[in-house]
């Protein structure tokens, strides 16, 4: 299951990181007090949207891949449940939709939107409406990398909850083990002192029966 794991946790990292490029572009928009932000951050902003939509097919292509491996690592896992994949595992598929279903709704058609220049309805560059929408742009990242950043920490909470599984495990066999040793070792005690008393009395048979028969002589 390791393997399942990697297929997992390397998209998700690879999604977080391109969802942190966002961020001097977004911190702007969403987290700085002087808004609304100058008209030459929303040209920038536009322009790097303009360059993922413009991206070139392979590097599409590429994207989806990594998506796909994402999801096969989790079937992987899923395929043969134990109680920790369908508690953890089964919350990673959850929040891993999730964030595929942000980029279809959302992600794609904005970067359409932007492509366009259309913001609104019948209304070309406008400067509110493209605020909101490269707002909206800036939230779905938000959206994406707290979604994102909550899967890789239910990966970390799973290894930590087997390795404190298999800890335990090891403890309560090792405790087992040294029962059973203790228990062995008093029985072969009781034996060997049963057998040493079984030779004892034998042995004084023989001598009373030696001396009767000293006697009948």
């Amino acid at each position: 299951m390791a393997f399942a794991t990697f297929l997992i946790v390397c998209p998700t990292s690879f999604f977080l990181g391109i969802l942190f490029s966002f961020f001097p572009y977004d911190y702007p928009l969403l987290w700085s007090s002087v808004q609304p932000p100058p008209d030459a951050h929303l040209d920038l902003l536009e322009a790097h949207l303009k360059l993922l939509h413009n991206a070139p097919s392979l590097i599409v292509q590429i994207f989806h891949i990594v998506v796909g491996l994402g999801l096969l690592g989790i079937v992987i896992k899923l395929y043969k449940p134990t109680e920790s994949n369908l508690l953890f595992d089964g919350g990673s598929l959850a929040l891993y939709m999730v964030a595929i279903i942000v980029y279809i709704v959302n992600t794609v058609k904005g970067l359409r939107i932007v492509e366009a220049g259309v913001y609104g309805v019948g209304y070309m560059a406008l400067s509110e409406e493209q605020l909101d929408n490269v707002d909206s742009a800036g939230y779905d990242a938000d959206t994406g990398f707290s979604v994102l950043g909550r899967e890789d920490n239910l990966k970390a909470g799973q290894w930590y909850a087997e390795r404190s599984d298999e800890k335990l495990k090891a403890e309560f066999l090792a405790k087992e083990n040294a029962a059973a040793t203790e228990k062995q070792a008093e029985q072969q005690a009781k034996t060997g002192g049963a057998t040493a008393a079984a030779a004892t009395t034998g042995e004084v048979k023989k001598q009373t029966s030696h001396k009767e028969g000293k006697k009948h002589r």
